[in-house]
């Protein structure tokens, strides 16, 4: 990598607040396998995209990370904050909830999802698992979200918020490394797919993040307005497809 594109890539993370960056090598011949690649191409190789470095370590834990959030001020987020929400659950889950951001019950208590809709997801989780005969309960799975600091007025998280918060959600998803991942929303979709079709378009069938399965499904929150009959049905339907890949 040249000096210049390098000089910015570390002044990009540490305006993030990122302190350490840990570098994974390649795997064993990958240097000669593009060689070989580039030397039998019969057309000059295309600009390659330098490796960046990971920005987790080997050794990474939910300990780790929590200590890394430390009294998080990287974004505008924390200035209203009453109290940073991490994540709850299960650190070995074989299942991931990820929600968007915490609301006023749980920037009180510190846990997500302990409101209204915190107590529907938990009513989805353990009704769902009970008529599919499994034996499953919240404090199995693991849940957070991809801001840790409640937005002002529960807000959609600006762009910036979600890819400073994003670093350390990737994180958590990393080390836990779940079976499956269920996104609540579209913002927890954006933030893990990339994509910027809605919940509608995306819900009801497996997506990818790095290596494990993601299904999009509705949030809770929008659950709970009384109109939304069928979009109940859906999410139902989404969460049984999840149950049984998970624990069948």
């Amino acid at each position: 990598m040249n000096a210049e594109p390098l000089r910015r890539y570390l002044e990009f993370y540490r305006d993030l607040g990122v302190k350490s960056l840990y570098r994974v090598a390649p795997p064993p011949g990958a240097a000669a396998r593009v060689r070989d690649r580039q030397e039998a191409a019969p057309l000059p190789p295309e600009p390659m995209l330098p490796i960046l470095p990971s920005l987790s370590p080997e050794d990474d834990t939910l300990e780790k990370i929590r200590a890394d959030i430390g009294d998080c001020t990287r974004c505008r987020l924390h200035q209203g904050r009453n109290k940073l929400v991490f994540g709850d659950g299960n650190p070995q889950a074989r299942l991931v909830f990820v929600g968007e951001g915490p609301g006023a019950d749980e920037d009180a208590q510190g846990i997500p999802f302990v409101g209204r809709a915190g107590q529907l997801l938990t009513q989805m989780i353990e009704n769902t698992a009970r008529k599919e005969g499994i034996p499953l309960r919240r404090e199995d799975v693991y849940i957070c979200n991809v801001v840790k600091c409640r937005p002002p007025e529960n807000r959609t998280p600006e762009p910036d918020e979600m890819e400073i918060c994003g670093q350390f959600l990737f994180r958590q998803l990393a080390v836990i490394h779940p079976k499956a991942i269920c996104a609540l929303g579209g913002t927890a979709a954006r933030a893990l797919l990339g994509r910027k079709e809605g919940v509608t378009r995306l819900r009801g069938n497996w997506h990818g993040w790095r290596d494990i399965p993601v299904m999009v499904t509705y949030h809770p929150s929008y659950l709970l307005r009384p109109y939304n009959q069928n979009a109940k049905r859906e999410a139902w339907e989404d969460l049984k497809k999840v149950l049984h890949l998970v624990y069948d």
